[in-house]
């Protein structure tokens, strides 16, 4: 038999097993955000890194013209689009 020292012992490392068992998951719920936020920061750097290029062409090509501009012509080259597709 164990003497009252070692079960309060015991006791004590149970809880602090729980309680960082909890706190533990606690930080997982908040962290999940965080790294999905991450994982789609990644994939536009890794398409970066795989099309350079295309990265720099488009970066001028907003320098150059303005992102108002830009959009204007976008939309412009859409309806353009689906107005030759219908044909």
């Amino acid at each position: 038999m164990s003497d009252p020292h070692q079960q309060s012992l015991e006791m004590r490392r149970r809880e602090l097993v729980l309680r960082s068992a909890v706190q533990r998951d606690a930080i997982m719920a908040h962290l999940v955000p965080i790294a999905e936020k991450v994982a789609k920061v990644d994939r536009v750097i890794a398409s970066v890194k795989r099309y350079p290029m295309i990265t720099a062409a488009i970066a001028g090509t907003v320098t150059l013209f303005g992102s108002k501009k830009i959009f204007s012509l976008f939309a412009r080259g859409v309806t353009l689009y689906t107005l030759l597709r219908k044909i």
